[in-house]
């Protein structure tokens, strides 16, 4: 492996087309597409400024870097790759990505990343302003995450989420086989349009959370006083400890909660008769 350490560049393509190559301690400045057509790059102690830096990169690992908001849509059309204690302030990233791994990174503008992306893990991660992230990405798997964002995993399949804090609104819209576990889900209109959507453990508040879901699971799961309107047209299986503000038309299934305010069924109901059962546990 070659090793280029210590010097700045720029410009247009300054390591097109690199094999087997370990930047130290290098500085790209201004210019476009530094490192792509590559394959097997080390990127460590590394300040990127210049836009689109790395794409079409087959195998690469990023440590100890920044990517400045001049180096916008900086991993695009990429596989394998593992970044980690890296602060990105670049918006648009990770398009169009496969098997990518995140640990201990930072992305205060992270609005459209993570788009159409496929195997993704991330560890300790925090973002922020991050409204459409994993839009149209497949198997990922996250732990010790924070996320300011709305919109969130719209689309998305095969989800795992633990321990995580979640403020966004519209989040889990149109989304297939997602798990969420012990975490706290902020925002209204929580899972629309959702199938097979399971919460283990979660608290969750925001109005008119999780209507219009089919096959929804909830285990110990907790609702704020303001997530009310809840379950709106949808198909579920729910344990809810303590208090419900209020539920309304359900389609089929069962609810269990510790006490409930309100139990709205309607002329627009579309339940068949015994179709849904709800009780109290009190």
């Amino acid at each position: 492996m070659t090793t280029i350490k210590d010097i700045e560049t720029g410009g247009e393509r300054p390591f097109y087309g690199s094999h087997d190559l370990r930047l130290e301690n290098v500085t790209i400045h201004a210019g476009e597409s530094a490192i792509k057509e590559c394959s097997n790059i080390e990127a460590v102690d590394c300040r990127f400024e210049g836009k689109y830096p790395f794409w079409h990169v087959n195998g690469f690992t990023i440590k100890h870097c920044l990517f400045t908001p001049g180096a916008r849509a900086a991993l695009w059309y990429s596989r394998d790759l593992v970044m980690s204690d890296t602060l990105v302030e670049a918006p648009k990233m990770f398009r169009d990505m496969h098997n990518l791994r995140l640990e201990r990174v930072t992305i205060p503008d992270a609005a459209e990343t993570l788009w159409h992306c496929h195997g993704v893990t991330l560890r300790d991660v925090k973002v922020d302003h991050a409204d459409y992230i994993f839009m149209h990405c497949s198997d990922i798997d996250i732990e010790r995450y924070h996320q300011n964002g709305n919109y969130s995993f719209q689309y998305t399949k095969n989800v795992t989420i633990r321990d995580a804090v979640l403020n966004t609104k519209d989040a889990f819209w149109n989304t297939e086989n997602v798990t969420v576990i012990n975490c706290e889900i902020n925002g209204e209109y929580l899972g629309w349009h959702s199938r097979g959507l399971t919460l283990i453990n979660c608290r969750i508040s925001g109005t008119q959370p999780l209507c219009y879901c089919t096959d929804l699971k909830m285990v110990d799961c907790e609702l704020a006083p303001d997530a009310d309107l809840a379950f709106e047209f949808s198909t579920l299986d729910a344990t809810i400890k303590g208090h419900v503000t209020s539920i309304k038309n359900p389609t089929a299934g069962s609810i269990t909660a510790g006490s409930i305010g309100e139990t709205i069924i309607d002329e627009n109901s579309r339940a068949a008769a015994g179709a849904v059962v709800i009780k109290t546990a009190e």
